[in-house]
């Protein structure tokens, strides 16, 4: 018999702060957690979104990377979800599911019946009662909402008087199984699937598994793939332990943990420590591994490694543009590619020879999306360790490492002597040339200091010798504007980009990029190509009292090479 429940109305005030970034909403644990918080936001998706679509009796999908908190807020998106006349939610077992994977149920469970869906996830930012939770909502095609949805999701939060909630009991999730309610009449069921089942199939449809098989039996091939205990590890394990035979051993932290064992689960050179390790980052001589792969919490970014090397983002998804051909996910070859605008040229130069279209997006998957559904693109990446096709509508790491691994293992059959990860990108580097390229993140700033800073850069505009601009994008599909998307300063075979981020759940990191084409100098290490860049012109942009409120911002985190440069930037004369 089918457990009755009543629908109440709870009376609430608006929470402030519930804007979403470019990938949903982050705050932290102890603010998310706080009465009515998820109960608020959810009551928002769901009364916007009932404006565009007929939600009474539809499926969606929940699920997130496991993270601290998400079991909770799962209980409380059930009680919504029913209050709101929702027939079904399709939710992962024990309220696992990888971000990717979601895009994937939306768009072809049962022939893409899905609405739509909630992502608990704060991605790669650190977990635990101490650390960061996020939540998002997705559309039926399976991408993050658009600015259009997301921002009226805001505007309703600030006006929110009630929610309704049902009063369930407490759901098991982790059993796979079917759970029947009535609430008020209204039929409501939560399904517990399989984590992994979709994505799987997904992944056999799209790439030869026996032809990677075959690249890793090779007696001088080896592998080692770190999870940093995130929501990638079910995946990883089935995909290439079963299914291709990685050793267990060569599967790193592959159990996904509430705190993602107290590491911070951003797959980079500085977080992804036990992997670099074992790939002799950095090291003159010793035994290491062919490959290397690493995803972060919620399994949508990636990183990719050699013997001793490391692949930039931006290079690797020039790589596999360059490489389609090689790659079955590719049946069309590729129809067109995108990056976002910080993203270094590399892929402009591939689909400049190759003759395929290119866009530039602002950051965040969504713009992607909408270029996808129409049929303008097939391949996109971002420079944050992002990179997908038009198999899901969200990056995915796990099939960015599938894409590394078919490459590999067709360049390499009939090969006696094996080809590298760093043989493919000093080939791809002789064909399109090199875009030296490097990242620093200055993390939580405070707001108002950060966007008076991004203003002072743009007033020195008139007197940069070169093209200065602020990005913005016009979306060819829906015909949207987005519009302070970052600073550009482009000079010669140089540019020198700053952007806000708006993936952290405290302040705003100010990101800076630097970067070089070169078509001789191909060997060079990254901190001595992009030495001149730095010395190149002047902007005196700042008085000396703001300058030292913003050297107060300590360098947290440095992406690829730690450069020592970036530090000398910051005087009273700003050097780029």
């Amino acid at each position: 018999m089918d457990i009755m429940a009543a629908i109440r109305i709870v009376q609430t005030t608006p929470i402030p702060g519930m804007k979403a970034g470019t990938s949903g909403l982050r705050k932290k644990v102890v603010e998310a957690s706080q009465a009515n918080y998820v109960e608020n936001f959810t009551q928002c998706v769901f009364s916007v979104y009932s404006e565009k679509e007929n939600i009474e009796g539809c499926t969606m999908v929940v699920g997130g990377d496991g993270r601290f908190y998400n079991k909770q807020a799962i209980q409380k998106i059930f009680k919504v979800a029913a209050a709101n006349k929702i027939g079904r939610i399709w939710v992962g077992e024990n309220g696992i599911l990888s971000t990717p994977s979601v895009s994937i149920i939306i768009r072809e469970r049962e022939d893409g019946i899905s609405k739509g869906g909630l992502i608990l996830t704060a991605s790669h930012n650190p977990g635990g009662p101490n650390g960061d939770f996020g939540i998002k909502f997705n559309g039926e095609n399976g991408s993050s909402a658009v600015e259009e949805i997301t921002n009226k999701i805001y505007e309703e939060s600030l006006k929110i008087e009630t929610y309704k909630i049902a009063d369930l009991p407490e759901i098991d999730i982790s059993t796979i199984g079917s759970q029947t309610f009535d609430v008020e009449g209204h039929p409501f069921v939560v399904e517990v699937i399989s984590s992994t089942e979709d994505y799987i199939r997904k992944m056999r449809s799209i790439f030869d598994f026996n032809k990677i098989k075959i690249l890793l039996d090779r007696p001088d091939f080896s592998m080692v793939y770190d999870c940093m205990h995130g929501v990638a590890g079910p995946y990883v394990r089935a995909i290439f332990g079963d299914i291709l035979g990685v050793p267990s051993g060569n599967l790193m932290n592959s159990t996904p943990l509430e705190d993602f064992g107290g590491g911070h689960p951003d797959p980079n050179l500085i977080y992804a420590h036990d992997l670099v390790k074992v790939m002799g980052v950095g090291k003159d001589h010793g035994i290491f591994p062919s490959f290397g792969a690493a995803n972060d919490g919620d399994a949508d970014r990636n990183m990719v490694l050699g013997k001793q090397f490391f692949v930039v983002p931006s290079d690797s998804v020039a790589v596999i543009a360059a490489n389609y051909s090689c790659i079955p996910s590719f049946p069309q070859g590729c129809i067109g590619a995108a990056r976002s605008m910080a993203t270094s040229l590399a892929l402009n130069a591939v689909a400049e020879k190759l003759g395929f279209p290119l866009f530039e997006t602002p950051t965040g998957w969504k713009f992607f999306g909408n270029l996808m559904d129409a049929g303008k693109i097939n391949l996109c990446g971002e420079e944050s360790f992002g990179t997908s096709s038009d198999h899901c509508r969200e990056k995915d790491g796990i099939w960015a490492v599938l894409c590394w691994l078919s490459i590999l293992a067709h360049k390499n059959e009939g090969r006696a002597e094996l080809l590298s990860v760093k043989d493919v990108l000093s080939e791809h580097w002789r064909t399109y040339g090199r875009n030296y390229y490097i990242r620093h993140d200055y993390e939580r700033c405070d707001s108002d200091q950060a966007k008076a800073f991004m203003k002072s850069l743009e007033e020195k505009f008139p007197i940069f010798e070169g093209k200065a601009d602020n990005f913005s994008y016009h979306d060819p599909v829906d015909n949207s504007t987005s519009s302070n998307q970052g600073l550009r300063f482009i000079k010669g075979n140089w540019r020198v980009v700053f952007r806000l981020s708006g993936t952290d759940s405290v302040g705003s990191t100010v990101r800076i990029y630097f970067e070089k084409h070169e078509t001789e100098n191909l060997e060079m290490e990254t901190e001595a190509a992009l030495q001149d860049v730095s010395l190149l012109m002047y902007i005196n942009y700042l008085e000396e009292k703001n300058l030292m409120s913003l050297l107060r911002i300590k360098l947290i985190r440095n992406y690829y090479y730690l450069a020592l440069f970036c530090e000398r930037i910051f005087a009273i004369v700003f050097m780029i």
